[in-house]
Formats: C-alpha cells, sequence, structure tokens
C-alpha cells in the first residue's frame, strides 16, 4: 500500500505532558499569590482609573538564562524603586515568530544548535519564569505554539498576539481560554481593525481542538477572555503612535463598544526598527498623557544588558553576554535613565 501520511515527517519525539513538567516544576503558593496579584493590578492598570503606567520591558528574546536573571535582578530592584508610579513587568519571550527562517526561542531551541530539544525547552522556560517571580517581578511573554500555554501559562502575569499571528483563528480561540490580560498587536500591514477584531473574537466562548493537561488530544471549550486591549506597533506604512493615529484608535475602539486602552510598542515599525529610537518614542508618549491623554496606559519597550544584536547562529562560546541575538535592543543603562525619566514625568497625574 502506498504511504499516504507523514511523507515529509522525519521524526516525532514524545514530550511529557503538561501535567508533567507541571508536577516536576511545580509554582509555589507564594508564586500563584503573586501571579494573582499581579494580574489583578495590570487589569486595573488597563481598564480602570488606576493612574499607574503600565511598562513592559525586557529583551526581545531570552536566549542565555544568566544573562537573563542578571537583567531580571537589576530590573526588579529598580521596579521597586517606581513601583508608586510605573508597574514594571518584565519581558520573558521564549517564542519567536518568524518572517522566513531563523531561530524560532528558547522553547524550540534551548541548546541553540539546531537539536530542538523542545522537553528541555519547556524545562528552562518553566523554570526561568520561577525564578523571575521569585524576584517579585511580574512576567509577560507572547503566546505563539497554540499548546505551550499549557506547560507555562500560569505563572505568566500579561500575554500578548504578536502582529503576524493576531489575525489568526487559532490564536484568538487560545487569547479566549487563558487567564491573563493580554493584547492583541496590530497587523504588519499596520491595520488596528485586526487587533479590534481579535480582542472581540478573543472576549467569545469558543471550542477548538487543544491538548489536555495529561497530553491527549482534547476539545477546549473556553468561556471567552475580557481582558484584551489594543497594542500598537507600527506597520508598513510607518509609526502609528501620534497624536493623530492615538486619536484614529480611540475612535475605531469606541466604534466597537471597547474599552479605550492602548499600549503601544515603542520598537518594531514604531522605531523604525532602530531600538536606539525607543526613547523618543516614549517621550513622545509621555508628552501626550502630560497633555491629558488617559488612553495610553502603557507602553513596551526591548531592553537588554547590552545594546544592539549579534549575528546567529555561530558558536555558543563566542555569543557576546547580554547582547540579544533576535531584535536589537537598548543597553540596561539608556533602560534605567528612561524608567526614571518616565517616573519622574507622570508625577503631576499624582500631584
Amino acid at each position: 500500500m502506498q504511504k499516504t501520511s507523514d511523507i515529509n515527517v522525519v521524526e516525532t519525539r514524545v514530550l511529557p505532558s503538561p501535567a508533567t513538567l507541571l508536577a516536576e516544576l511545580p509554582k509555589t503558593d507564594a508564586q500563584a499569590d503573586f501571579v494573582t496579584r499581579a494580574r489583578r493590578d495590570i487589569h486595573r492598570l488597563i481598564f480602570t482609573d488606576d493612574r499607574r503606567f503600565l511598562l513592559i520591558v525586557g529583551p526581545c528574546s531570552i536566549h542565555d538564562p544568566a544573562a537573563g536573571r542578571e537583567y531580571a535582578r537589576r530590573l526588579a530592584a529598580l521596579a521597586r524603586e517606581v513601583a508608586d508610579r510605573v508597574m514594571i513587568v518584565m519581558r520573558v519571550y521564549f517564542e519567536k515568530p518568524r518572517t522566513t527562517v531563523g531561530w524560532k526561542g528558547l522553547i524550540m531551541d534551548p541548546h541553540l544548535d539546531g537539536s530542538h530539544d523542545i522537553a528541555a525547552g519547556l524545562r528552562l522556560g518553566r523554570t526561568f519564569l520561577r525564578d523571575v517571580l521569585d524576584l517579585g517581578l511580574p512576567t509577560a511573554t507572547e503566546f505563539l505554539d497554540p499548546i505551550t500555554p499549557q506547560y507555562v501559562a500560569d505563572l505568566v502575569c500579561w500575554g500578548a498576539i504578536g502582529a503576524r499571528t493576531a489575525e489568526s483563528q487559532t490564536h484568538r480561540q487560545m487569547a479566549s481560554g487563558l487567564s491573563m490580560p493580554l493584547g492583541f498587536k496590530n497587523g504588519t500591514d499596520g491595520s488596528i481593525q485586526t487587533s479590534i477584531n481579535a480582542i472581540k473574537a478573543a472576549g467569545q466562548p469558543h471550542t477548538f481542538l487543544g491538548i489536555s493537561l495529561d497530553g491527549a488530544a482534547s476539545a477546549v471549550a473556553t468561556r471567552g477572555n475580557p481582558d484584551c486591549h489594543v497594542v500598537l506597533r507600527g506597520g508598513t506604512a510607518g509609526p502609528n503612535f501620534s497624536p493623530a493615529h492615538i486619536a484614529d484608535t480611540e475612535t475605531l475602539l469606541a466604534k466597537a463598544k471597547l474599552p479605550q486602552s492602548i499600549l503601544v510598542d515603542c520598537s518594531h515599525d514604531n522605531s523604525a526598527k532602530q531600538p536606539e529610537r525607543q526613547p523618543e518614542v516614549m517621550r513622545e508618549l509621555l508628552a501626550q498623557v502630560a497633555a491629558g491623554n488617559r488612553s495610553i496606559m502603557g507602553a513596551m519597550i526591548e531592553s537588554n544588558l547590552a545594546a544592539g544584536n549579534q549575528p546567529f547562529p555561530q558558536l555558543r562560546e563566542k555569543l557576546q553576554h547580554g547582547v540579544s541575538i533576535t531584535d536589537a535592543c537598548i543597553d540596561w543603562a539608556t533602560t534605567e535613565r528612561l524608567i526614571r525619566e518616565i517616573h519622574a514625568a507622570l508625577a503631576p497625574r499624582f500631584g
């Protein structure tokens, strides 16, 4: 008989079930309480009159857990200093969407060598999330593969659906069952309507194919996620954080009967893919806030220990410490100055 399936599949590796991994690396009661409080606080910043500013900041991706922990320790100390006006959440991104091909993130290729040891990647990612939470620092990540949330989502305080996947039915369904506040980025073409449609879809109940905690193929039924919002990241036509763009987004949200809550990604097309311009974008947002805008409730910044990025693939021992292997970032010194500047600029809101 002619073979008609798996013609292009060369290997299938069985992974531990989510329940197995969660039992191997359980969250503590303290971690569970912290995640619950952080999610509640983030909800308040997005949807109520809480005047604090939500700042999601950190490496484009985590590829070196040791460098990531060093960054997290610095950020946690700074977060405590500015907590009265700024709620800092660390980017802990383990999955990277690729325009064509490239490194897909710590979960998919934790050894950075193309071996794709996903089981080790899941363990490494879950361990890293626990370490960040133990520092008193909320966590943020982008959800890309619809199966990975079963392994790590209980340790995530804020989630994102990226520009390439915001239009995907699979990701909208997945988002409808996630337990944390979640931002949908506008499409790569800059379409805000893509985000709005995604928010409305994710807010509704869905039933879709997934896996259970035991790893069995399952029909997953959700109640809908009411805590979704727009993330502006620019598009092929250019940036979209100007007062006119913000006003247009507010109008679209109002027309869709959605809360006027906007988070601006200072990177990507909003900075013309020049990371050193992120502080400029942030300052323009702060000027709008100072002028009375209430819909801009937060921002996102890509930051690492050192500036820029480095070519990859290359030998792991040749990689520079604290330098991104995906999108370029601003360095720690610039990040620290900018966060202190944000804190100072927000003083009039609390006067």
